[in-house]
């Protein structure tokens, strides 16, 4: 499920040029880059009438799906939103950035090497961009990192970041919307031969709107565009050692 304690983003670099929230806020004649906390803001913690937390155990929580948690607007919000975080033990809360270099911005101080339920996926949509973040990313304390390549721009080589101690998995996709830019197949399948050789977890997420493969190119609708991944049958989970 998804949970976004706050609305709205600012684009910081070329992944962010169609952005799905800049897409749907401006159908509605909204302003995606006014920043608000929402009425879901402290969900995690809301309890029904019966005293039990509305957000049942051992579930997954995408949080900050409509924006970033480390954008600049949200630093006296996100203080708050750690707190909940250690209070529900019991839910999983899955982080994906494009600011990681912000990571520092605000952790709590019994952070330590992470909190064991917080999974923080750095998103790379380039060669640039995964070389200015990957390397900020291994560095700092994090217990479960993914490495999100959504959407993929272009040939991507992670070789010089594929630690399989410190990446859980590497997942990759192509741009949705009528304006996507187009991912080609052969990118996607060098992305997984560089997971495979280094034993390190790899997903193909989606195909995108405009997807080239075997010199082809194909206009896919939205709704098939995870499903057409999915029959590539290409993903690799390599077993780990007990």
């Amino acid at each position: 499920m998804m949970w976004s304690p706050w609305h709205g983003c600012h684009r910081i670099s070329e992944g962010c040029l169609h952005c799905y929230v800049y897409r749907r806020d401006g159908s509605i004649g909204k302003d995606a880059s006014k920043i608000y906390k929402t009425a879901s803001f402290d969900l995690p913690i809301q309890k029904d009438r019966s005293g039990e937390f509305r957000l049942k155990t051992d579930r997954t929580v995408f949080t900050c799906g409509t924006s970033d948690f480390w954008l600049e607007e949200a630093d006296s919000w996100r203080p708050e939103v750690y707190r909940m975080m250690r209070i529900r033990q019991d839910l999983r809360f899955l982080i994906i950035t494009k600011r990681i270099d912000r990571f520092w911005c605000g952790l709590p101080s019994d952070w330590g090497e992470g909190y064991e339920n917080i999974a923080i996926g750095c998103t790379v949509e380039n060669q640039r961009r995964a070389n200015e973040r990957l390397p900020i990313f291994l560095a700092a304390p994090i217990k479960h990192r993914l490495v999100i390549l959504e959407p993929m721009l272009e040939p991507i080589s992670l070789e010089a970041f594929l630690d399989p101690g410190a990446i859980e998995c590497v997942s990759l996709g192509g741009e949705s919307g009528d304006n996507a830019r187009v991912c080609d197949y052969d990118w996607v399948l060098d992305v997984r031969r560089q997971c495979v050789e280094r034993g390190v977890p790899f997903e193909f997420r989606q195909t995108g709107r405009h997807f080239k493969k075997d010199g082809l190119l194909f206009t896919v609708p939205r709704g098939q565009q995870g499903p057409q991944a999915h029959r590539a049958g290409i993903d690799y989970h390599p077993l780990r050692p007990k």
